[in-house]
């Protein structure tokens, strides 16, 4: 009796990759391989199959046809059966919690990548995740409340050890159905006292002269789009985190330049234990191929 061909897993590791990313590029980042031998792997997996399995638009989008809908959820089952066999032969599994600090801002904007694919590699480990402002996030690491955390340039504590995982420039950012940044004084939506980017903001406008009043204020940055979208209010933000109904204003609508900022990472004083590592790892990792992906594009 001849027997089916094997399916090889890191072909279909590949396909689940690219099915939920959504994207060649991205999958071949979390597969450590080239785009091109993440499309050949794709080529031989629909070769050995006898069918196709993803379809590509012109935008570069993903989707599954319905062969590739009914493999990515069979895929999924041998990868979790494969994975479990290899871990329990040739590493011990790591096993544990880790308290890990961030901002909402950052939370909505890295965390569910960040966690889904840290969730991948070590599903044992419990991630206990506190959203707070930066300022806030400063107290709980002094006290020994958090092993990991993020959290705005400028919040650290003197002489801790920090890393920086990302900066770029801030940018004003009004509506781009209505002209709030038109208006005499200029209104503003900022978030609360303490926040980095609010001083920056008010500091360049003071330094500039030019009259302003705030007008909004919120206890996370994303909170602040809601007036700016309604054409209310100007904000300030990085141009990559933008809703749609937004946009960065240009250099010459006569706004003040505003400084870069840095996403830093910080470790607890008694944070020494193996699940911290591999997170914080894995943070760092994520966040140089965030920035190297964004960088080639």
């Amino acid at each position: 009796m001849e027997h089916p061909t094997a399916l090889d897993p890191d072909l279909l590791r590949a396909f689940a990759y690219i099915a939920e990313e959504g994207s060649f590029t991205r999958a071949a980042e979390r597969v450590g391989r080239t785009q091109s031998a993440v499309s050949m792997q794709i080529q031989r997996l629909e070769t050995l199959l006898g069918q196709r399995l993803l379809l590509r638009s012109k935008g570069g989008s993903v989707q599954l046809t319905a062969h590739g809908a009914f493999l990515l959820e069979k895929a999924r089952e041998m990868l979790a059966l494969n994975d479990s066999i290899w871990r329990n032969f040739r590493e011990p599994e790591l096993r544990g919690v880790v308290r890990l600090g961030t901002p909402d801002d950052y939370a909505l904007r890295f965390l569910p990548t960040l966690l889904r694919r840290f969730a991948d590699s070590h599903p044992s480990v419990e991630v206990d995740v506190i959203c707070a402002p930066s300022s806030e996030l400063v107290h709980r690491l002094r006290d020994d409340q958090l092993d990991l955390t993020l959290m705005s340039e400028g919040h650290e504590p003197r002489h801790w050890p920090a890393q920086k995982l990302w900066h770029g420039p801030l940018r004003w950012i009004t509506s781009d159905r209505h002209a709030p940044h038109r208006r005499t004084p200029l209104p503003v939506a900022l978030a609360h006292e303490n926040c980095s980017w609010r001083n920056a903001a008010l500091g360049a406008l003071e330094r500039a002269g030019m009259p302003y009043r705030v007008a909004y204020t919120s206890a996370s940055q994303a909170g602040t789009h809601a007036p700016v979208m309604a054409g209310l209010a100007v904000t300030v933000s990085p141009i990559a985190w933008l809703p749609d109904g937004l946009r960065a204003m240009r250099a010459d609508e006569g706004l003040p330049e505003l400084p870069e900022f840095a996403i830093l990472m910080l470790r607890g004083r008694n944070a020494a234990t193996a699940v911290t590592d591999a997170l914080e790892a894995h943070i760092a990792d994520t966040f140089r191929s965030d920035s190297g992906q964004r960088a080639a594009a």
